[in-house]
């Protein structure tokens, strides 16, 4: 099995990391792992996507063109990325900065208020986590009972007080109810 995931949203929103945390749980999982970031110039504030494969077999190329899973955190994002998500798809969105709907009809949408989630359970900046519960539950593409690991080796140690925070996120999302 193979599941090819796009993550994108503003940069600054955490995006990189999200996949880097996909990309790791995959490698503790004995799975094939690709992991490819692409920002702008900007960074902070300007456009960031990440591709991530995870697979039972060797993967060809890093780059998802179609993907399984589609993660938009902004409106940009899913204009851009909305028609191309495979038919029988998952399309994540932020609904709290995305007010519009998904059109592409031949997938499964799911809208997740993670921005004002983060907010409300002070959980700043950590609106790509509770996306990320969210979308583990949804697609079962990594275990969530393991991502703990995972979390531990590639938040960094000068930020170790975020593991809590970001472990918090991940359940908040998993266990969102829509």
């Amino acid at each position: 099995m193979t599941t090819q995931i796009l993550i994108a949203g503003f940069g600054g929103q955490g995006i990189l990391f999200s996949g880097k945390f996909l990309a790791y749980e995959g490698l503790l999982e004995d799975k094939e792992v690709s992991w490819l970031p692409s920002y702008g110039p900007e960074m902070r504030g300007g456009t960031a996507s990440c591709s991530v494969i995870i697979s039972d077999t060797k993967i060809g190329s890093p780059i998802v063109n179609d993907p399984d899973v589609l993660v938009a955190m902004n409106l940009p994002s899913l204009d851009k990325y909305e028609n191309t998500t495979v038919s029988g798809g998952k399309i994540f969105v932020d609904s709290s900065l995305v007010a519009r709907k998904v059109e592409k009809s031949d997938v499964e949408a799911y809208y997740i208020p993670a921005t004002s989630l983060a907010s409300e359970n002070n959980l700043p900046g950590l609106a790509n986590m509770i996306m990320l519960g969210y979308m583990i539950k949804k697609t079962g593409v990594i275990p969530y009972e393991s991502f703990e690991r995972a979390l531990s080796k590639v938040v960094p140690a000068r930020k170790i007080e975020m593991l809590g925070a970001n472990k918090k996120a991940l359940e908040l999302g998993y266990n969102y109810a829509e």
